[in-house]
């Protein structure tokens, strides 16, 4: 693959129709939210996170029924879920509860925040 260097682009130019993203993503913050949407690229673990998201907290023991897999491997998905640093999770007793991480939901949301307008943009 060649390094074809890219063209310059006035973000300030008149486009044909409203830009989707406020502004552009910073690399530091491309870093961090990057390992969380690879995460959430598989279904079943989109699934859980949704699940999760759902209520204020939720017990390994109720997630695992929703699914055609094995307990190891719905622990692997979470475990995933968790080092990208969506979920956190505590153990009690025998079970382990998991909640979202309210500020990579934020980090998450910040790049999906789309701009206010009142103008629709034909699709």
């Amino acid at each position: 693959m060649s390094k074809q260097t890219l063209p310059v682009v006035d973000l300030q130019a008149v486009a044909c129709c409203a830009p989707l993203a406020v502004r552009p993503m910073e690399a530091e913050q491309a870093a961090l939210v990057a390992p969380m949407f690879k995460a959430l690229g598989d279904p079943v673990r989109l699934r859980l996170m949704s699940m999760i998201a759902s209520v204020p907290e939720m017990c390994v023991c109720d997630l695992t029924p929703a699914f055609d897999l094995s307990g190891p491997t719905i622990s692997h998905h979470l475990k995933v879920l968790r080092e990208a640093g969506l979920v956190d999770s505590e153990r009690r007793g025998t079970w382990v509860w998991y909640r979202v991480r309210p500020d990579a939901f934020r980090q998450l949301g910040a790049l999906l925040d789309l701009p206010n307008s009142t103008t629709p943009v034909d699709a």
